[in-house]
């Protein structure tokens, strides 16, 4: 079994550009976890770093750009507001791959340690050079 120790964390690139994002996002929760290494172990945060590049860039099927609603609150009385998702991708184009891929972690700490292993960039350039990310295709894994 793994734990904190024994987890060696990589850093992967993945390219968001005419992906589906339903079908995206489960395949980077999975690398998010760390369900596709062979030592994965359920409460342990052994996943992998995950850039998704070109997010703005991201499809979703049908007519779902123009009807698919995304909700948040304020916490006041009233305070609900609903956005489509042709208005939040042009607003804040990384929003859609982020809230997609939360949805998919678990819910509880360690989910939400894990979502800080989640980066989403609108472009295709991002800030972690520095880590030397390798590429990765989504074709790879089921």
């Amino acid at each position: 079994m793994a734990n904190a120790a024994t987890v060696q964390p990589e850093w992967l690139i993945v390219d968001a550009e005419n992906e589906v994002l339903g079908r995206l996002a489960s395949k980077v929760a999975m690398i998010v976890r760390g369900k596709h290494k062979p030592s994965f172990t359920p409460h342990v945060n052994c996943g992998d770093h995950v850039i998704v590049i070109n997010a703005d860039k991201v499809r979703l099927t049908g007519g779902k750009m123009g009807y698919k609603e995304y909700q948040r609150f304020s916490g006041y009385p009233g305070g609900r507001t609903v956005e489509i998702a042709k208005d939040l991708i042009t607003r804040k184009p990384e929003a859609m791959v982020e809230i997609a891929v939360r949805g998919m972690l678990p819910k509880n700490r360690l989910g939400r340690r894990l979502f800080n292993n989640l980066h989403v960039v609108a472009g295709a350039e991002h800030k972690h050079e520095a880590q030397k990310p390798r590429t990765f295709d989504l074709n790879t894994i089921k």
